[in-house]
């Protein structure tokens, strides 16, 4: 498995692990001027379901794969919480607030890829 690849599948199980909803992978890489190759979003059903998501997902992430993240922000009202690992941005939202920004409408002219939810 490719670092890529590797780094994708575990933010997305670590995601899966708190029943996060809503995963879609937004590959940037061959878009000109994006700063980072990859969105991966989610969405949570309340901010303490949206805080408690963005924390398995740095915990997984760093338990299995030993990557911790560079930056996280977004934990004081967690209705957007933004996880930097480098060339993976992680978008955890409320669905409100996913709505409102529309990062796979902004980001359409990357490679959009949807995970089905687990139930």
């Amino acid at each position: 498995m490719t670092e890529k690849k590797e780094l994708d599948q575990l933010i997305v199980e670590g995601i899966q692990e708190r029943k996060g909803k809503g995963i879609t992978i937004v590959d940037l890489s061959e878009v000109e001027g994006a700063g980072v190759d990859r969105f991966i979003i989610c969405e949570g059903t309340s901010s303490m379901h949206v805080s408690s998501v963005a924390d398995s997902i740095r915990e997984y992430v760093q338990e299995e794969g030993g990557i911790k993240p560079y930056n996280y922000d977004g934990y004081r009202n967690s209705q957007w919480i933004v996880i930097d690992y480098g060339s993976v941005l992680v978008h955890v939202f409320l669905p409100e607030t996913r709505q409102l920004y529309n990062l796979e409408e902004l980001w359409s002219d990357g490679k959009i890829t949807e995970i089905a939810d687990l139930d």
